[in-house]
């Protein structure tokens, strides 16, 4: 039961059907009041016309046991302000709700010493007092509305007038409604419930398909499998294509990081069999020991090892933090502790190139494009830092006078472990991942690494990164 319960279309029904119980129970509620009220004020203006017919009559000088109250149907009382009776219907046997309960008048008279007061007018009163009750008229006994009308000026004092209207149509309309909204109204409920578990069933059964198919994707370690797309344009459709979105870029993911353990892996094969190699020689034989290649061996493997786990820093999500960079000092600064560069590099800076980010990683950034451009230069590097003129980005440039880098290769230059043909010499031509780790520091600074023909022959790489706003701390 908890289970069931739990499911999206069970609350889905329950909660609709609470929410239409809700409202017909408000608008039944509001039906019977309104169908009371009007029915209720239908028997009351009767009960007023009714009084004030007999009202009139004594108005216009009749006597109160001269009244002809035969005809009425309806219970009717005339009393004087002392209160008592002094005419009322004939088969009345009766009555509450009207003040006095005495069915059979007493004999009128009149206050003119003995003048029975006929040819004096009254005066009816234009007010109506209304009162519920129930009255017996010839053995039958029901709920009546009262209306009671005063006639002033009369030979017989101020007399008051109580008429009824039976509430008989107003109790069995509102009593027919009632057991029609019982009746319907759990009907009604029912319908709608199943009609909303039926509708939410449909409806995410679509997501039922994808659950599934995600569990079979967690149990089989899959990532090539995709959920089912529903051709529909709801939210159920986008849940399920972004759900795949996000499976193709865990299963690349995963695929570059086997790619990259792989490389890695054969990377280091290299250098640690040639480091091996030379240590048992060296070992068995000491003369024959090449202490050069030795320390060769080791520095490549070590910074190897350091690219690796700058990598591995940028793949975890490391912000490059938020100090203010002067990048032109940064490259002048750096460029002039390089030694043994086989070209010489001519630099060109202007002032105003500020960005915000890492100053290692930048320098990083700065060393593998200068490393990159030596090897494949023939006579000099050129680097130039400017900010744009108009963009709000500072432009760090470094150019060769090589064979650049073919229009086709431009992108793939800059995934790991990534060599064109003529820099394949591990010698002189690294690892591969000089390039790829420039690319995510400037993406990782919010700007971008491109490579493009220089104007005078050559490979012009371009780092775009936003400049700093003022009134930050240089470092």
């Amino acid at each position: 039961m908890g289970r069931a319960l739990g499911s999206v279309r069970a609350r889905a029904a329950l909660a609709a059907t609470l929410v239409v119980a809700v409202a017909l129970v408000a608008a039944g509620t509001a039906v019977l009041l309104a169908l009371r009220t009007n029915l209720t004020g239908q028997a009351g203006s009767a009960a007023d016309a009714g009084a004030r017919r007999v009202a009139t009559s004594l108005a216009t000088g009749t006597a109160p046991d001269a009244l002809d109250l035969d005809d009425e149907d309806r219970p009717v009382q005339v009393v004087d302000e002392d209160g008592r009776l002094l005419a009322a219907s004939e088969d009345l046997e009766r009555i509450d709700g009207t003040g006095t309960q005495t069915v059979k008048p007493v004999e009128a008279a009149a206050d003119d010493d003995g003048d029975d007061g006929a040819g004096e007018r009254g005066k009816v009163s234009d007010a109506t007092d209304y009162s519920a009750g129930s009255a017996t008229v010839d053995g039958d006994s029901a709920d009546y509305r009262f209306a009671a009308v005063e006639v002033e000026d009369t030979p017989y004092g101020e007399l008051t007038v109580h008429a009824g209207a039976p509430l008989t149509a107003e109790q069995g309309a509102v009593s027919s409604a009632l057991t029609a909204m019982l009746i319907g109204f759990p009907v009604l409920l029912v319908v709608v419930g199943g009609v909303t578990w039926l509708v939410t069933r449909r409806a995410l059964r679509p997501v039922e398909g994808i659950r599934a198919e995600m569990a079979a994707v967690t149990a089989s370690q899959d990532l090539a499998r995709r959920v089912p797309e529903p051709d529909t344009h709801d939210e159920v459709a986008r849940l399920a294509r972004t759900t795949n979105e996000t499976l193709a870029a865990l299963e690349a993911s995963v695929e570059r990081q086997r790619r990259f353990v792989a490389d890695a892996s054969h990377e280091l094969r290299s250098p640690i069999a040639s480091l091996r190699t030379q240590l048992e020689v060296g070992a068995a034989h000491p003369e024959l020991l090449d202490v050069p290649g030795a320390v060769e061996d080791t520095v490549r493997l070590q910074e190897l090892a350091a690219d690796l786990l700058l990598l591995a820093r940028l793949d975890a999500g490391e912000k490059p933090g938020g100090a203010e960079v002067d990048l032109a000092a940064l490259v002048r600064e750096e460029l002039s502790q390089r030694t043994g560069d086989p070209h010489p590099v001519a630099v060109r800076t202007r002032g105003g190139a500020h960005v915000t980010g890492s100053r290692g990683q930048l320098a990083r950034v700065l060393g593998n494009l200068v490393d990159n451009a030596q090897r494949h230069a023939r006579g000099g590097v050129r680097v130039t830092v400017a900010p744009e003129a108009a963009g709000g980005r500072v432009v760090l440039a470094v150019a060769d006078d090589g064979d650049g880098v073919p229009e086709s290769e431009r992108e793939r230059i800059f995934e790991r472990f990534v060599r064109l043909d003529d820099a394949r010499s591990r010698d002189g031509g690294g690892a591969g991942l000089g390039l790829a780790i420039a690319r995510d520091v400037a993406v990782r600074h919010g700007g971008t690494l491109t490579v493009r023909a220089a104007p005078g022959g050559g490979a012009l790489f371009e780092l775009g990164l936003p400049a700093a706003q003022l009134g930050k701390t240089v470092r």
